[in-house]
């Protein structure tokens, strides 16, 4: 669990607003540390966060110690005539050495989450993220063969519908629950982003290019993100929801959707499944 408030009753307050950010899945003012996890992935850029912290504390306590020992022991009252060292071999090769053992600790676990990232499981559900100025367009090529537009609610809609500002949309992207989610991400227009913090999830929208991505929910509830590449004068403005249900929960929605999202380009959705 990251440290998330600072001050008197630091590990009270951190333990109330980690659980305060699971429930709601919403970032909070003064948060600090990542979302909690929801998926494999995000799990394992949490643990290496932390290793990335432990090195970073490390290595700032002893440049500060170094310091305040140089300025105590070779200030001008305690060592008023000065050493004429020039060449320490053993601190030469130690300065040398050292940071190359950092960075092979830090190399290890970064390759294995890339490799992890980028090694797409087999998908229970595909699901193709379209791009464009300003909002994104979603396909189930496989659960049913229908698409949606989903745009950002307005100030007033949001309120109504009880959704979080600049973050709710009018149809959101339904998956299930431990399921394996592979992204097809793409660009209509200009260079967007597809990023989920909670899923470990940020890929570009590249017009003429087929990113894929993945991830797998661990629980139910309601999951949001934003495009994440500065896309014109509406950027702010296309955010994502992902709700995540049961399997029978799923099921149902689809039956739904398949019906309430029946015009649509079938030859199109055929032909991005394909690639």
């Amino acid at each position: 669990m990251s440290i998330r408030k600072t001050g008197i009753g630091v590990g009270v307050a951190s333990a109330v607003m980690s659980w305060t950010s699971a429930a709601s899945a919403l970032p909070y003012d003064y948060e600090l540390g990542l979302q909690p996890a929801a998926s494999p992935v995000m799990e394992r850029i949490e643990s290496f966060h932390q290793l990335l912290l432990y090195i970073i504390v490390a290595i700032s306590l002893f440049v500060l110690a170094l310091l305040v020992w140089i300025i105590i022991r070779y200030n001008r009252r305690s060592n008023p005539t000065p050493s004429r060292t020039q060449h320490n071999t053993l601190l030469e090769v130690a300065w040398t050495i050292i940071p190359v053992i950092i960075l092979v600790i830090i190399a290890i676990p970064s390759f294995k989450l890339l490799y992890y990232e980028s090694a797409i499981p087999k998908a229970d559900v595909k699901l193709n993220a379209i791009g464009k100025q300003w909002f994104w367009t979603y396909q189930y090529p496989a659960d049913g063969n229908f698409q949606f537009d989903s745009l950002g609610l307005s100030d007033d809609a949001a309120k109504a519908a009880g959704e979080p500002r600049l973050l709710g949309v009018d149809n959101v992207i339904v998956v299930p629950v431990n399921k394996v989610i592979e992204v097809v991400v793409t660009g209509a227009d200009v260079i967007h982003s597809w990023a989920l913090p909670e899923m470990g999830v940020k890929m570009d929208a590249v017009p003429g290019r087929l990113n894929h991505t993945w991830f797998k929910a661990t629980r139910t509830g309601t999951f949001y993100g934003e495009c994440s590449e500065l896309c014109g004068a509406k950027h702010a403005f296309m955010p994502i929801e992902v709700k995540v249900v049961t399997d029978t929960e799923y099921a149902a929605w689809l039956a739904k959707a398949k019906k309430k999202y029946a015009a649509i380009d079938h030859a199109n959705i055929t032909q991005l499944a394909a690639q």
